[in-house]
């Protein structure tokens, strides 16, 4: 009996809920770190960018008018199904990063955490960075934070898998949606993350991935004038100014690149960074002789 060929892994886009190929037709070769062929990876084209915006507008109503004790339950949920996973993203994260299986498998389990840490924080951040303000005159003065709208997302380019969800999480936790850039080298483990969302009662379109040229999808989402902000986590410096100048165009929110470690537990500065914050007047009544409006 002849031995069985098993069945070959296509790679494609993740927009609005779909699989899509790249509407260029073109891919791309994906190595692993000593330079052996992997797979061919979608190469996106500003074209899958601009249909990958539209995808993230259109889900951004259902999704920050979630509740945020739902939205928590749906970051769990990846959570979960990454845990049936893990196996796959062990071996595409070793790939991709030529770290030796146990290693791999301890990225993996930080990243599933992660998912867990942040879901965790859907129905808190309010509190935190949200409350009363304490004002001279009888009012209730307030403040409470909300979402930005859809950001743009370029992913760490080195830390493939944890990197990406590390970016990724503080994004939707919040109310915002996403479109993502994966690593240009290492683009595969994020590809597999689309079908884990696909899967995880995460609404279409509330999360986007492109593979690809960095610097080619980075530069019209920059300029995108239905982007409110950019996360500049995986472009080099002389990318970086070039994207900051775009999105000045229609004062976009930008994080700029900076050290990070993704292994340390994240503080809530990636949340904050998408948040805006709303504050309401509403008057307590006219005070009396005693000081009091009762």
């Amino acid at each position: 009996m002849s031995d069985r060929l098993s069945v070959f892994k296509t790679y494609k886009l993740y927009v609005g809920g779909k699989f899509p190929r790249s509407e260029s037709g073109r891919v791309y070769e994906v190595t692993d770190s000593k330079g052996n062929w992997l797979a061919n990876a979608p190469q996106s084209s500003r074209k899958d960018a601009r249909d990958a915006v539209v995808a993230a507008r259109k889900a951004f109503g259902g999704w920050s008018g979630a509740t945020a004790y739902n939205r928590g339950q749906v970051l769990y949920r990846v959570a979960e199904m990454l845990e049936g996973r893990k196996d796959q993203f062990v071996r595409e994260v070793a790939e991709a990063e030529g770290l030796s299986k146990a290693k791999a498998a301890a990225v993996v389990d930080a990243a599933i955490d992660r998912w867990v840490w942040y879901a965790g924080w859907t129905d808190k951040i309010a509190q935190v960075v949200g409350g009363a303000n304490p004002v001279a005159g009888p009012y209730f003065n307030l403040s409470s934070p909300e979402p930005t709208g859809v950001v743009a997302v370029l992913a760490p380019q080195e830390s493939s898998f944890l990197g990406l969800v590390s970016v990724i999480a503080p994004v939707i936790a919040t109310g915002n949606t996403a479109v993502v850039v994966a690593s240009a080298k290492a683009p595969l483990p994020a590809l597999s993350l689309g079908e884990v969302l696909a899967t995880s009662d995460v609404p279409g379109g509330v999360v986007n991935i492109l593979s690809g040229s960095t610097a080619e999808l980075a530069a019209p989402l920059a300029a995108h004038q239905d982007v409110n902000a950019i996360d500049l986590a995986g472009a080099d410096p002389e990318l970086a100014k070039e994207l900051e100048i775009a999105a000045a165009d229609n004062l976009k929110r930008v994080l700029r690149p900076q050290p990070v470690d993704h292994t340390a537990t994240p503080g809530i500065d990636r949340m904050t960074a998408f948040l805006e914050t709303k504050t309401v007047w509403h008057p307590t009544g006219a005070l009396g002789a005693s000081g009091s409006s009762y």
